[in-house]
């Protein structure tokens, strides 16, 4: 369903509004969150599939908390690895005409808009793990790669899952939009790319670590404020 932006505008800022304050309020509780996209169309029969699956797994047995957008594919092999570990697996489910909820959620909301749900996985998560995907990982991707570079949201890593499907975008950027000047080299420190679930589980264990000495000292400094 096509959303219509003309007409009935103070029933659309009531919609907009009662879904920040429903994902605010049930999301509350998440604790290290990661949210992973990818594709929806990739099947289980997928290597990525069964990747995004052990990826889960690994971080769900360290007490990270699975985050995906609830639907079919890579989201599906996500929320699936957590669930069936027992751990938190969180769907922000949006409302598409040819998309479908998958049953692997200890969590789920539902969106009719873009934008209140992109809040929802920026504001829950200290890491992105993008998978192969399409237009909706590619804006996720970049949404929160611009809120770094612009210093809107603390840095976080933007892991890459597969040399053989992203190489080409960040040589890509390097030797058009670096070479032109539009980005600087430093941007590219918040990209990591691998093709091991174990790595990808280092990463965002290291940054966890980061983060929570960053936490203890913001906590000290508040202690101190007379």
């Amino acid at each position: 369903m096509v959303d219509d932006f003309k007409g009935n505008e103070a029933w659309r800022i009531l919609r907009i509004l009662s879904e920040f304050i429903e994902g605010f309020d049930k999301l509350d509780d998440i604790k290290d969150g990661v949210s992973i996209f990818g594709s929806a169309r990739i099947k289980p029969e997928d290597p990525h599939y069964q990747d995004t699956i052990r990826i889960a797994t690994l971080l769900s047995e360290h007490g990270f908390t699975i985050i995906t957008g609830g639907g079919p594919g890579i989201m599906e092999a996500g929320n699936k690895g957590a669930f069936e570990n027992n751990g938190a697996s969180v769907g922000l489910n949006i409302q598409l005409p040819k998309e479908s909820r998958n049953d692997y959620q200890t969590k789920s909301l539902y969106f009719r808009y873009f934008f209140a749900r992109k809040v929802m996985f920026v504001k829950h998560s200290i890491g992105y793990v993008c998978m192969p995907g399409g237009f909706g990982t590619l804006d996720e991707f970049f949404e929160a790669l611009t809120l770094m570079q612009t210093c809107k949201i603390y840095p976080l890593p933007l892991i890459l899952y597969g040399h053989d499907y992203w190489d080409g975008l960040v040589s890509w950027m390097r030797t058009s939009m670096l070479r032109k000047g539009t980005i600087s080299e430093e941007d590219f420190s918040y990209i990591r790319i691998t093709d091991s679930p174990e790595e990808v589980l280092t990463i965002l264990l290291e940054h966890r670590q980061w983060k929570d000495l960053k936490r203890r000292k913001d906590e000290h400094k508040l202690e101190a404020i007379p």
